[in-house]
């Protein structure tokens, strides 16, 4: 199952910095999302794109988890020859990551 199929994703940037809220659709869904979207999955998912380290800081009232990426924008968003390698972007890519199915 995507991330997509469960949550939708907000983002933006400061500088070489990411950041990521994750929200759920449906409040049943949050503690999957707490106990499988982990900053080594999230980690994992953009290796080659984030240098730095990633952090999670859970929003449980919300329902929502926020990721700050540390070095994933080429330096930042004026110094990048990426075409929008930053904010929405990222957010998209995010939604992409594959979660285990559970029964």
């Amino acid at each position: 199952m995507l991330l997509r199929d469960l949550a939708h994703a907000r983002a933006g940037d400061k500088g070489d910095t990411s950041s990521i809220g994750v929200i759920a659709y449906r409040a049943e869904d949050y503690p999957r999302l707490e106990r499988l979207l982990t900053p080594e999955r999230v980690r994992a998912h953009f290796a080659g794109i984030v240098h730095g380290e990633v952090r999670r800081y859970a929003l449980p009232g919300i329902g929502a988890l926020n990721f700050v990426m540390e070095g994933a924008l080429g330096g930042g968003v004026t110094r990048s020859l990426a075409l929008d390698a930053h904010g929405k972007c990222l957010a998209s890519a995010m939604l992409e990551i594959e979660l285990p199915d559970e029964v």
